[in-house]
């Protein structure tokens, strides 16, 4: 049973235009850019009959895909959340703060996925969260073409389990907001179709 899976991620919220990490625990809304994202994002891809349309439980990813959800049905899947930053939520990025993600980040890379932010999530942890997901969603029958709307170190574990590569090379799968990965499943594996793909956005400010 193939299946065409469109996977993007969430469009700008300001938390993002600050540079201070969202996680899990924070609920932010869509910013004026990222709801011109999610318009572009729209336009460029209404012509897809989607039979299903996943969502986080977040609503910055309903926002991202409301175009879709209005014309679709749709479902709610938590487990497609973000990572959880623990207490480095909504926290604006000091010197001190960023020396510290980067060292965690550092620290994935070296393959130490069992390694979590205080009070929050480890890659490993993560890549549980993203294999039931995936599970629930290939399971579904009569779903051919499916779109996926979720969050960026959730999608980099997401592309890694369903590539079957380390988690420590998560890292490797670039994204930005509303960008598109195009995945193919052939019943035994994915095949990307398309790389982190923004041509939708071309012509947008980013602020």
């Amino acid at each position: 049973m193939t299946k065409k899976i469109y996977l993007t991620r969430h469009g700008q919220t300001d938390f993002n235009k600050q540079g201070i990490v969202q996680g899990s625990g924070i609920d932010s809304d869509l910013n004026e850019t990222g709801q011109a994202q999610a318009a572009a994002f729209f336009h460029a891809y209404e012509h897809v009959s989607f039979d299903k349309v996943y969502v986080s439980g977040l609503k910055r990813t309903h926002q991202s895909v409301k175009g879709f959800l209005d014309k679709h049905p749709s479902e709610v899947l938590p487990d497609l959340n973000e990572i959880s930053w623990g207490k480095k939520e909504g926290v604006p990025v000091d010197q001190e703060g960023e020396a510290y993600y980067q060292a965690m980040i550092n620290s994935w890379k070296e393959g130490q996925v069992d390694v979590r932010i205080e009070g929050g999530e480890s890659p490993l942890e993560v890549a549980e969260r993203m294999k039931r997901a995936l599970k629930h969603i290939l399971s579904q029958p009569n779903e051919d073409t499916i779109l996926i709307c979720m969050h960026g170190r959730a999608m980099r574990v997401m592309l890694s389990v369903m590539l079957n590569y380390p988690l420590k090379c998560m890292d490797m799968f670039e994204h930005s907001n509303l960008c598109l990965y195009e995945l193919v499943f052939t019943g035994q594996m994915f095949k990307v179709e398309s790389y982190n793909n923004t041509d939708h956005l071309n012509g947008l400010s980013v602020q």
